[in-house]
């Protein structure tokens, strides 16, 4: 019996990554995004879509029941939308404020709320974070504080529904080449001060102990083994996707 996979954010960077690697996999796929799937994929027997607004709850809900309206269960269920963009404490209000709490924060709390509803024992709850959820760094506030209230929400519900045989964990990246995050390098106020090139180099050459920075793809691969029955004694954890980065 094939197994399935929700997600949100599943249509580009990371989280389509993820959905052509679980689909590879042989995985059903439901994926809920505010744009449309690309065009090579939106054609696949296995793979249904959903436009969705991840900060709204009731939409986790309508893609749930899409997901056991054509599969019939859910087995994983991945939390990965998320925005990046670095700002001094003095240029944030609270529309920014609001905007990154939403999307980063709020949306894996509805998207938890509604997996651990629909799921049946032995389901396998992921959430997209970042080592900056473990360590903050300079003008990135609002977003390390999404990504730690990410990893203490994965920890607490941990504790909360492990007895309902669902474990919830969490994957941390460092920097992922995304056109999401090449944008946000871009501001004046990230460390690359808009140059992005030689931030990534300079960056992988003096932090990462592998003289590198993970793909996409890897998550995609941490995310499935989390997922799978080799992952079965592993809950609570946020595990850092990072090239040895951040070592601990």
């Amino acid at each position: 019996m094939f197994k399935t996979l929700v997600i949100t954010g599943g249509n580009k960077g990371i989280g389509l990554e993820i959905t052509k690697y679980f689909l590879e996999k042989g995985y059903n796929v439901v994926v809920g995004a505010r744009t449309s799937m690309p065009k090579n994929l939106d054609k696949n027997n296995k793979l249904k879509f959903l436009k969705i607004n991840a900060t709204i709850e009731s939409d986790h809900n309508k893609l749930s029941k899409l997901a056991l309206k054509h599969f019939g269960y859910i087995d994983v269920y991945i939390n990965n939308v998320g925005i990046s963009e670095w700002r001094p404490i003095e240029k944030i209000d609270k529309k920014f404020l609001d905007y990154i709490f939403n999307t980063n924060l709020k949306s894996f709390f509805w998207g938890c709320k509604t997996a651990i509803k629909f799921m049946n024992k032995g389901g396998s709850i992921i959430n997209i974070s970042s080592i900056a959820g473990k360590r903050g760094s300079k003008n990135n506030s609002v977003y390390s504080a999404s990504k730690f209230g990410i990893n203490g929400l994965t920890q607490s519900l941990s504790k909360e529904v492990g007895n309902k045989g669902i474990r919830i964990n969490s994957v941390c990246p460092v920097l992922i080449m995304t056109k999401g995050l090449v944008k946000a390098l871009k501001s004046n106020y990230s460390p690359a001060k808009g140059d992005v090139e030689s931030f990534l180099k300079k960056f992988s050459k003096d932090q990462s102990a592998l003289n590198r920075l993970p793909k996409a793809e890897e998550i995609a691969k941490t995310c499935f083994f989390l997922a799978s029955d080799n992952a079965s004694a592993i809950t609570g954890q946020s595990i850092n996707v990072d090239c040895g980065v951040f070592p601990q």
